[in-house]
C-alpha cells in the first residue's frame, strides 16, 4: 500500500512536469559544467552551469541518466566526473581506469549512433587527452567537478536528444535481462525484479549516503532460495518510482512544506489530486496545522496560520479558506526513522482531508487552555519538546531528549484520534516535578490527555471534564490543590517581593502534588508569616487571599489526601497554571488602572494578589 501509493504520487508527478523529479533511468544530479563541442569533436567552450543565487556558488541539479555506483568502476552514460570524462582528479588512484571505463562505454554505444551530438562526443573521446586539461578552456577549479555535454549552436544537452534517450533505454534493458521475471507487488505486471533499490535520502540521522526500506541482505531474512529483492519482488521502474518520489518529498529546501520533523522520524505528506494547484492547497493547510508555528517570526505568515487555525477551530467549511480545498481529497503522510542502514515506518496514514482536518481540530480542541499559553498553537514537534527535561534560564528544552518513541505515538494519536500514548501523562507530571517548569504547554498537554481519556470512555461525569479556565466551582482535589499552591505562592512572593531567592515551587511542587498531606500543613503555616507582612502594608489585599484560601480548603475533604495518583497529579498542573494566570492577569490590569489613575485604591492592588 505504502510503495504504491508513493508510485502513484510519482506518475502524478512525472505527468505534470514537476521540476525536481526525473523520468525513469534518471535522476537529479549535482552538475557544474557543460563542455561545448564542435561537429568534429573539439571543445570550444565550457559552460558554467553553477547556481550563482547563493553566498557562494553552487553544482545545479540536472536530470541526467540515472548512475548506481559502489566500489567498483562504472561509468556515467552522457555525464560523469572529471576523473571519468576527462582523466583528471585531484583525489581518484585509479583515475586511469575510470577514463578507459567512459571511454569504452561510449565507444561501445554510440559507434553506430546517428546523431550529430553523439558522433561529436565519439570524436571528442577518440582524440581527448588528459594532457589537454591544462589549456583553455579548462581551468584547476574543474576538476573533480560533474560534467554534461553540448553541440555547439544547439539548445539542449546530449543526453536529452531522442537518440540518446532510446540508448538509454537499451541499457536498462540490458540490465533487466540479466534479472528475474516475477508479478511486481506494486504494479502487478510481469517485469523483471530489482534486486537492489536506489537508495532514499534526507531522512533526519540516517546515512548521509541514503538508507532502504526494501532491503535483503542475510540468509536469514530469504526464503525459498530467493536473493535480495527477488523476495519482495518489485520491479525495477516501480522501484525507481518510488524512490524517486520520496527522495523528493524528503528534500532539503527551505520551500519544501511537504516535510517536516517528530523526534526521530522524518515526516512527509501529499494529496492524491490530479490538479496542481488543488495538491498544494491541500497539503499547504496540512502543512499549517501540522506545523502552524513553524514560520511565527513572520508577522503576515502568522496571522495566515491565525485565521486558517480560526476557521478550522470553528468548524466551518474548509472552501472558505480557498476554493480549492476540497474535503474528499485523498491525503497520506509517512513517517520514516533511521535504523542502521534500512528505515522503519513509524506510522502510515490514508485519509481524506476532511477527516484529517477534523481530528486535528479535536487535538486543538483538547489542548485548549485560557489565557493561551501561546500566540499560534504548537507543532507536534514543540509538544514533543515538552515531554524533555528543560534546564537553563530561561528554561529551554533538547531535541536529543526527546523519546522516539513517545514522539511517534503522538503524532500518531493526533492524526488517528485516538488516545494519547499513556506515558504522555506521566512523563509530563515528573519532568515538571524534576525540573519545576510548569509551562502552559505542559498544562495543555495534562488537559489534552485526561479529557481525550474521558472522551473516548465515555465517561459524562461534569467534575470528570478538565475545564479550560479557572474554575473556582470544581470539587476535584488535585486541581482544588493546584488552585491552593498556586495562591500560597503568590502570598510568598507579595510578602517578600524581590527578596526571594527561591519561591515554594523551586523547592515543593514535587513533593505537593504527589503527597499533599504532608507538605500543604508546613505551607500553611509558613504562609501565616508572609500574611502577617502583607496586613501591615495591604491590609486589602489580606482579605482578599486568606478569602481565597479559605473557599478553596473548603471544598476540599476534611484532610489532605495523603496521596495523589498520576492523573490528579495532572490536574493540580492545570489548577495551578489557571490561578497563577488569574493572578497575572488582574496584576496587569491593576497595572493598568493604576497607570490611567493616579488614585490607586486598594482594589486595584487586591487584584493583583489573588
Amino acid at each position: 500500500m505504502i510503495l504504491e501509493a508513493l508510485a502513484h504520487q510519482y506518475q502524478r508527478l512525472i505527468a505534470r512536469h514537476e521540476p525536481g523529479l526525473s523520468p525513469y533511468g534518471y535522476s537529479p544530479e549535482k552538475i557544474s559544467y557543460a563542455i561545448v563541442l564542435s561537429a568534429d569533436g573539439d571543445p570550444v567552450d565550457v559552460q558554467s552551469l553553477l547556481d550563482t543565487s547563493g553566498k557562494k556558488p553552487v553544482p545545479r541539479r540536472l536530470p541526467v541518466p540515472q548512475l548506481a555506483r559502489t566500489v567498483d568502476i562504472t561509468a556515467g552514460f552522457l555525464w560523469d566526473k572529471s576523473a571519468y570524462v576527462l582523466g583528471v582528479s585531484a583525489t581518484s588512484k585509479r583515475v586511469e581506469r575510470e577514463h578507459q571505463a567512459f571511454k569504452e562505454l561510449h565507444f561501445a554505444k554510440l559507434r553506430q549512433a546517428k546523431d550529430p551530438g553523439l558522433r561529436a562526443l565519439v570524436s571528442f573521446l577518440e582524440k581527448w587527452t588528459p594532457g589537454r586539461f591544462q589549456s583553455v578552456p579548462f581551468t584547476p577549479e574543474m576538476i573533480d567537478a560533474n560534467f554534461v555535454f553540448r553541440l555547439d549552436g544547439v539548445r539542449g544537452y546530449l543526453h536529452e536528444s531522442a537518440e540518446a534517450h532510446q540508448i538509454r533505454m537499451g541499457l536498462l534493458a540490458d540490465n533487466e535481462d540479466e534479472g528475474v521475471i516475477a508479478p511486481c507487488l506494486v504494479t502487478g505486471a510481469f517485469r523483471p525484479v530489482s534486486l537492489t533499490h536506489p537508495l532514499i535520502k534526507g531522512v533526519r540521522d540516517a546515512q548521509t549516503s541514503g538508507a532502504a526500506i526494501v532491503s535483503f541482505n542475510l540468509d536469514a531474512a530469504c526464503s525459498y532460495g530467493k536473493k535480495q529483492g527477488a523476495n519482495a519482488p518489485i520491479s525495477a521502474e516501480a522501484a525507481f518510482a518510488y524512490t524517486s518520489v520520496l527522495n523528493y518529498l524528503l528534500r532539503s529546501d527551505p520551500h519544501n512544506r511537504q516535510r517536516l520533523s517528530v523526534g526521530d522520524a522524518s515526516v512527509v505528506f501529499w494529496a492524491e489530486a490530479q490538479d496542481p494547484e488543488q495538491a498544494q492547497s491541500c497539503e499547504d493547510l496540512l502543512a499549517a496545522l501540522l506545523s502552524p508555528d513553524s514560520k511565527s517570526d513572520e508577522g503576515q505568515e502568522t496571522e495566515k496560520i491565525r485565521h486558517v487555525m480560526e476557521v478550522v477551530a470553528k468548524g466551518r467549511p474548509l472552501a472558505e479558506l480557498d476554493p480549492k480545498l476540497d474535503e474528499g481529497t485523498r491525503m497520506f503522510v509517512l513517517g520514516l526513522a533511521p535504523n542502521a542502514s534500512r528505515l522503519s515506518i513509524r506510522y502510515w496514514l490514508c485519509d481524506t482531508l476532511g477527516d484529517l482536518v477534523q481530528r486535528l481540530r479535536q487535538h486543538v480542541q483538547d489542548l485548549n487552555l485560557e489565557p493561551s499559553p501561546w500566540k499560534t498553537a504548537p507543532s507536534v514537534w514543540r509538544l514533543a519538546l515538552a515531554t524533555a527535561p528543560s534546564r537553563g534560564d530561561p528554561p529551554k528544552a533538547k531535541a536529543d531528549d526527546v523519546s522516539p518513541l513517545l514522539a511517534g505515538e503522538l503524532m500518531r494519536a493526533i492524526l488517528t484520534g485516538g488516545r494519547y500514548p499513556q506515558s504522555l501523562l506521566t512523563n509530563v507530571v515528573m519532568r515538571m516535578r524534576s525540573d519545576g517548569d510548569i509551562s502552559g504547554v505542559r498544562a495543555a498537554l495534562c488537559k489534552a490527555v485526561l479529557n481525550r481519556d474521558l472522551r473516548l470512555s465515555h465517561s459524562n461525569v461534569p467534575d470528570k471534564e478538565v475545564p479550560v479556565s479557572l474554575d473556582v466551582h470544581s470539587t476535584n482535589s488535585g486541581y482544588l490543590l493546584g488552585r491552593l499552591f498556586a495562591v500560597l505562592e503568590g502570598a510568598q512572593r507579595l510578602a517578600l517581593g524581590s527578596q526571594v531567592n527561591a519561591t515554594i515551587r523551586d523547592r515543593y511542587y514535587g513533593s505537593a502534588s504527589a503527597t499533599p498531606a504532608l507538605v500543604f500543613p508546613v505551607l500553611l503555616r509558613n504562609t501565616q508569616n508572609h500574611m502577617s507582612r502583607i496586613r501591615k502594608d495591604m491590609p486589602g489585599m489580606a482579605i482578599t487571599l486568606e478569602k481565597v484560601i479559605q473557599e478553596v480548603i473548603d471544598k476540599l475533604p476534611g484532610e489532605f489526601p495523603k496521596h495523589l495518583g498520576m492523573q490528579d497529579q495532572g490536574r493540580f498542573a492545570i489548577g495551578y497554571y489557571h490561578q497563577a494566570q488569574a493572578r497575572f492577569q488582574k496584576a496587569d490590569k491593576a497595572d493598568a488602572t493604576s497607570n490611567g489613575n493616579n488614585d490607586t485604591t486598594d482594589t486595584n492592588k487586591q487584584g493583583g494578589a489573588q
